[in-house]
């Protein structure tokens, strides 16, 4: 029965972690749906226009889009995470009612000059998108998948783009980079085909959202007489006889066969239009569509936006069987290896005294001896605590359902709030090292613990914040915003970091298990395979080779603006992440030890902690393969923000394995006999 119960641990240990992904719900819990009533009026937001060419979101109002009856001084109550993330919410004059079908509404007419049009075109040369909100769902563009089994599976892409730049394409119809020489006609998309799903259940009373597709057109309207505009503002064309337009009517919706509209030319010796003025007629249709959908699941739409997920599934099992072999094997050789040192030893101890010892025993009298700078590995250590501690109740709160995609900023929110209250475990822990190594300032030593990772990311969001700023994007930071942030730092983080350090230096110092010698013995020539250098740039291979799919999954989330939600699967990689973080230092320590080199402190933290140099070379290589930035600033953003994460990993990867290899050499240690 024991041998069976020990057989099933592990399965049923892989089973939970797999119906963490599967019982990540998508609504925050307490989040109620809406029900519109028949002919119910619904009101369309927009959150912010947005491009993965310059990384630089936009508010929807800085092109002069229509905004009769709009006022542009009220914006939706918004969290902190969707402060950061640069969305400003602005009600539209788009307007719908409930089940009620309606085909060439106009929204407005406007006259733009060359500055404005320019403005446009710019715009739809960088691959700009509009994304507006109906129900707090995002509106998203529908495209199909042919599945190998001959299924098509139905998938979004949310917002819908400005324009449209009619590049030169390959002969596989991918875009090319614009010529210079080559004029390319500009076009807008001035009219908008939207469909709404609901569902409709005969259990209740009242309609739900459960789905907001649009599809852009670009159509040059024209009109037979001369149309009293501000009249015709929201009114459908031609109804009772007014605002009449030749390209689409009441009963014939605008279609690919309508004139489009070119508003401008990139590129080539034609210079821009000489017209002072360009009439612009903005238009939409609205159709309303039964769907069983249930509310409870209308996300799964937008979930589905993800290409390759086959890949995804297979490659994050193959790098978990991988990494569980390796870790099999690292684990058998060092239970071998270790007993026989152990019984070696003991048969030393039956023998005659006078005998030399050898191997890692040897150095028993200074292995704990204090590293220099000890007090600085103690402030890292404890930083990578409190990162990691943070990053695993954010994991927790995320398959909780509490970061779904409907709380829009929350994951972010939820990051600051938990590394500034996982203070008191960061300061702890250094407060405990920093005794250990017989430190004395305390007080200093908590400080610094508590300044180091949020000065430096300080050190390094300011100044982009103002490039953002010079940029005019909204996704510049407010002043008041970063005062917010700093209070949150020295009035929360500061003080729990503080309060940590003090109830961890009052506890009895760690006690190494063997007596420090004097005089530090001299370490002998070490043989290639434990150069310093070559175990910690080996060491960062394995851990990132066992994460490096899921890193591509995240930075596509991060930068090409798509949803992520497998964070069941993100857990069960970061648990794969630290266990062979913490397994790779171990071995690499053991070796060093053996050949009589205890001088181990620092590079077991840079042994594990060097994976982050290999994820900021892969951020590189994805930056070059996948990105196609527009501005250099989206470039310099780029790189200091994965400059910054990859200074968090480097935090949390090299505190787990300097803890798991500290933990390892006070076991084997405290395991020998020693005079």
């Amino acid at each position: 029965h024991d041998a069976m119960t020990a057989a099933t641990q592990p399965l049923a240990l892989l089973l939970l972690l797999l119906m963490l992904q599967f019982t990540c719900s998508f609504y925050l819990p307490g989040v109620a749906p809406t029900d519109y009533s028949k002919g119910e009026e619904m009101r369309v937001k927009v959150e912010a226009l947005t491009s993965v060419k310059t990384q630089l979101p936009y508010e929807y109002y800085v092109l002069p889009f229509c905004h009769q009856g709009i006022d542009l001084n009220v914006q939706e109550a918004l969290n902190l995470g969707e402060v950061l993330r640069g969305s400003r919410i602005y009600n539209t004059p788009y307007t719908f009612a409930m089940g009620s079908d309606q085909t060439c509404k106009i929204l407005c007419r406007s006259v733009y000059d060359e500055e404005e049009i320019a403005a446009f075109s710019l715009m739809a040369e960088e691959d700009y998108r509009a994304n507006l909100l109906l129900d707090n769902l995002p509106v998203a563009m529908s495209i199909f998948h042919d599945t190998e089994d001959g299924q098509t599976i139905k998938a979004y892409e949310t917002g819908y783009p400005l324009g449209h730049v009619d590049r030169p394409t390959d002969a596989d119809g991918a875009p090319l980079p614009l010529d210079p020489a080559v004029p390319a006609p500009v076009f807008l998309f001035n009219h908008l085909r939207f469909t709404v799903l609901y569902n409709a259940d005969s259990a209740r009373e009242g309609m739900r959202v459960v789905g907001f597709e649009v599809e852009p057109f670009s159509v040059k309207h024209s009109h037979v007489n001369e149309v009293d505009w501000d009249e015709c503002v929201g009114r459908t064309a031609g109804a009772g006889g007014k605002c009449a337009l030749q390209t689409c009517t009441p009963q014939s919706s605008v279609s690919l066969s309508s004139p489009p509209l070119q508003i401008d030319v990139v590129g080539g010796d034609e210079k821009r239009r000489k017209a002072k003025e360009t009439e612009v007629i903005w238009t939409y249709d609205v159709v309303f569509r039964p769907s069983p959908i249930r509310w409870s699941t209308r996300w799964d739409t937008y979930l589905q936006s993800a290409d390759d997920a086959q890949v995804h599934w297979f490659s994050i099992l193959n790098s978990f069987m991988i990494v569980l072999f390796l870790s099999g094997i690292v684990a058998m050789i060092m239970v071998r290896t270790l007993r026989r040192d152990f019984q070696r030893y003991e048969q030393q101890d039956l023998m005659e005294e006078g005998q030399e010892e050898t191997g890692w025993k040897l150095v028993h009298g200074d292995v704990f001896r204090p590293p220099a700078l000890s007090g600085w590995l103690a402030v890292l250590v404890g930083t990578g605590v409190q990162l990691a501690v943070s990053m695993g109740f954010l994991m927790l709160f995320a398959c909780a359902g509490f970061l779904s995609p409907a709380n829009r900023g929350a994951l972010m929110q939820a990051a600051l709030f938990l590394f500034v209250f996982m203070g008191i475990f960061g300061g702890y822990t250094s407060a405990r090292l920093f005794r250990m190594f017989k430190g004395t300032r305390w007080r200093s030593n908590a400080v610094w613990t508590a300044m180091l990772f949020p000065g430096i990311s300080f050190a390094i969001f300011f100044p982009l914040n103002l490039i953002i700023w010079g940029q005019k994007s909204s996704g510049a930071v407010p002043f008041g915003t970063l005062f917010a942030l700093l209070c949150m730092w020295l009035g929360i983080s500061v003080p729990l970091v503080l309060a940590g350090a003090f109830f961890g230096f009052r506890k009895q110092p760690i006690e190494p298990p063997t007596r420090i010698n004097q005089i530090p013995r001299n370490v002998p020539p070490q043989p290639w395979f434990v150069n310093t250098w070559l175990n910690i740039i080996v060491g960062g291979v394995l851990p990132f080779g066992a994460v490096f799919v899921e890193v591509f999954y995240v930075l596509s989330s991060i930068w090409l603006h798509q949803i992520y939600y497998l964070f069941g699967f993100l857990i069960l990689v970061l648990a794969i992440l630290l266990l062979t973080c913490a397994e790779i230092t171990i071995v690499t320590c053991y070796f060093q030890l053996c050949c009589e080199d205890y001088h181990w402190w620092w590079r077991a933290y840079a042994t594990s902690g060097s994976c982050s140099v290999y994820l900021f070379l892969h951020a590189v290589y994805y930056a070059y393969s996948k990105l196609q930035m527009a501005r250099a600033v989206a470039g310099v953003l780029y790189v200091g923000y994965m400059a910054l994460v990859s200074l968090a990993f480097f935090l949390v990867t090299g505190a787990v394995g300097f803890l798991a290899c500290f933990w390892f050499v006070r076991t084997i240690y405290a395991a020998i006999k020693i005079d």
